[in-house]
């Protein structure tokens, strides 16, 4: 028995399915992509505008003058302190926030450290005190 071949013309290539390949593979190299993010520096969660509000049993409030001293609640620590005496109050309180309020001329590495003391201390949530410009 012959079997006879008939040609109906050209082949077709469906698009719909190449497309759909194409954008999951440009998805796949999107995901990958966000995972070789490195986030260098340290987070900070600066506040949004003045009607943010902080409730005052949870807050920490830390100072550097101009001259480079660290003020934790207005008295006087070395960086050796501020790092036991925010680990002792994150043990007690988890959620415990921290605002660095720093001199505009206080030395940049200064704040810095204050900043990888408060990280080291294992709290998450810092902000750093501006002024309201008008």
């Amino acid at each position: 028995m012959k079997v006879s071949k008939r040609y109906s013309g050209k082949a077709r290539i469906e698009m719909i399915p190449l497309i759909d390949v194409v954008f999951l593979l440009l998805v796949a190299f999107i995901f990958m992509m966000m995972s070789m993010v490195v986030h260098r520096g340290i987070p900070v969660d600066l506040p949004q505008s003045s009607t943010s509000c902080v409730d005052k049993k949870d807050f920490i409030s830390i100072g550097v003058r101009a001259d480079g001293k660290i003020f934790l609640e207005k008295e006087e620590v070395t960086l050796d302190e501020l790092l036991s005496r925010l680990s002792s109050r994150h043990d007690k309180f988890l959620e415990m926030k921290v605002v660095i309020m720093g001199d505009k001329k206080a030395p940049y590495e200064r704040v810095i450290s204050v900043m990888d003391m408060v990280r080291k201390s294992g709290i998450v949530s810092l902000s750093l005190e501006t002024k309201w410009k008008e």
